[in-house]
Order: C-alpha cells, then structure tokens, then sequence
C-alpha cells in the first residue's frame, strides 16, 4: 500500500476548512492564544476581523472567555498547542465548558512527538488522557486532510465540547477526499486475519507501515483507525477482533490512561480475551529530535508496532495449542 505524501498538515487542514467554513456559517467565533502563524488561525482573523480573538499567551483565560461567549449561545471554536490547552487550561475546560455541557470545539496541534523537534514542553503526550476523563467531552484524532477536514465538520455539527488533536507536520494521505466519517465510527485503513492494530493520528500510517513489514512474513494486519477515540467504535473492535483473536493498541502518548487502557478495560468488561500489547511512552517523557528517530529510540515506530504484532500472534498461536 502506497500512500501519498501529504502537502499540508492536520493543523492547517484544519485551519483551512474553518477559513472556508466561517463564510456559510456567521455564527461561530474563533479563540486563540498568541500563537495564531502556527495554528494558522490567523487566516481566520484575518477574513473575520471581528470574530477571532488572539487572547495572549494566557490558555486558562482564553478557554474561560470562550466559555462565557458560548454560554451566550454562540459556538466557539479554541486553537492552540495541546500541551497548554489540555494541562494549563484543564480546569476551565472542566468546570466551565464541560460541566454546563457548552459548544466548545478545542483544535489542538503539536499532539504527541509530533512535536518532536519543539521538544518535550511542546509535545502532548497526556492530552488524550486529560480530555477523555472529561464528562461529556468527545475525542477526535484525524490522521490525514480527509479526516481533519470531516472533524473540523463533525466538531461543529455536534452538540457539547470536542476535542480534536492535530499533528505539526504533514505525513501522508489515507483515505481520498470526500470519504465519510463519523463520532463514535472508525475506519478499516487495511484489512487483515492474523492481528488487529488498532491506531488514530499519526500511528495509523505508523501502523500501516508496520503492516507491510509484517506481509514479508506472511502477516496479515488489520490496521482500524479508531479517528474516534471518544466514543469508539466497539462494534468495529469486536467484529475485527473476532476475526483476528489479537490486539495491539499504538498510540502517540503515554500508554497508561491513554486508549490502550479504554480498550483493555472494553475487552475484560465485555469478556473478549485475547492476546494484548500497548505501543506508546512508557512512563516516561520523550526528548527533543527528528519525528521518525524520536518514534524508533521510544519504541513507537513501525518496526517496534510490527515486533508486539509477531508478539501477540505467538501468544495466541501458544493459548490454541
């Protein structure tokens, strides 16, 4: 499977679509802290003067005001880098957009290593954490410009906060534009009968890597892009499991309370055992560098994801002897 190289990435696809939707859609505004020429929501502002507000580099405040303006009725969208937006601002986002349930759409980049040459401060690797333990908070994690762009369109449509993570480079595109996405869907990127990868973000084309090094032995992976991270799609997890009878969960962030414990704990509660490996930082900060050596030295690159998958295939391969 060859997949293009993209020329864009998620964060300006993102902020792409919202320049292209705030001409139909006079309603929404757009918060930012300070650093608008990197979300690129200052193309925003710069078409809507009087809807975006560059708030300084004051996170907690931005995300309080935002709150007050949709409390008013008006959806708000909030741009900014994950590591803030998610740690720095988690008390109003909890308190104030969660709790009263308001339309608060947080587009957050530089998502887990993604951010790798900004070294740690910048680099979120606690976000899908954070976020995901929120009441009422959905989670999405686009991987290419299709997806980025149905997020940003999903995130607005839907009633209650969203959160959506976004990378800080272009990699590759996966699914043509126009394909359909949906809260609480998932998305067969490869299909596979010897093992599940299920992956979001920028694993997805890690794991789709990882999968065609695991064909020259004979390995056929399943690769399910789980976009949604919150809801997820368990429908498409049990079906593909009841296929392949094995899992491994890559993600870019901490393993521990990240979606690899989400589908741990699904698959005890709803008794589907089956042989498990997390790919993910494990417990531990990662360090400033190149995207792909940052992968490959913490063990999250596709020839580490194609190591668990021989992994839990010969657990199973044990358990049916």
């Amino acid at each position: 499977m060859t997949l293009a190289p993209a020329s864009k990435p998620t964060r300006r696809v993102i902020a792409d679509r919202m320049l292209e939707a705030g001409a139909a859609n006079t309603d929404f505004v757009v918060f930012e802290s300070d650093i608008g020429y990197s979300t690129y929501s200052y193309l925003f502002g710069d078409a809507y003067p009087a809807r975006y507000f560059n708030m300084g580099i004051a996170e907690l405040g931005t995300m309080a005001a935002a709150a007050g303006m949709a409390a008013e009725g008006r959806p708000v969208v909030v741009c900014g880098y994950g590591v803030f937006l998610s740690m720095r601002a988690l008390e109003a986002v909890r308190s104030f957009v969660c709790y009263p349930r308001l339309n608060v759409k947080i587009f957050s980049s530089h998502g887990g290593v993604t951010a790798a040459i900004d070294g740690v401060t910048h680099q979120a690797t606690e976000d899908i954490a954070f976020m995901g333990t929120l009441p009422g908070m959905t989670v999405l994690v686009p991987c290419d410009s299709a997806s980025a762009t149905a997020a940003f369109d999903l995130a607005l449509g839907a009633d209650g906060p969203v959160f959506v993570r976004l990378m800080r480079d272009p990699l590759f595109e996966v699914y043509p534009a126009g394909t359909g996405f949906r809260i609480g869907g998932s998305a067969m990127a490869r299909k596979g009968r010897h093992v599940t990868i299920a992956a979001y973000g920028d694993m997805v084309i890690q794991s789709l890597e990882a999968a065609a090094l695991l064909e020259t032995d004979g390995v056929e992976a399943e690769v399910l892009d789980l976009y949604s991270v919150k809801p997820f799609d368990e429908a498409a997890l049990r079906e593909s499991l009841s296929r392949t009878g094995a899992l491994v969960v890559a993600e870019n962030h901490q393993v521990r309370n990240g979606l690899g414990y989400a589908l741990a704990s699904w698959c005890m509660r709803n008794g589907v055992h089956v042989p498990f490996a997390q790919i993910g930082l494990q417990d531990t900060f990662a360090e400033s560098g190149s995207y792909p050596l940052t992968l490959e030295k913490f063990g999250m690159d596709p020839s580490s994801i194609a190591a668990a998958a021989r992994a839990v295939i010969g657990r199973k391969k044990r358990s049916e002897q």
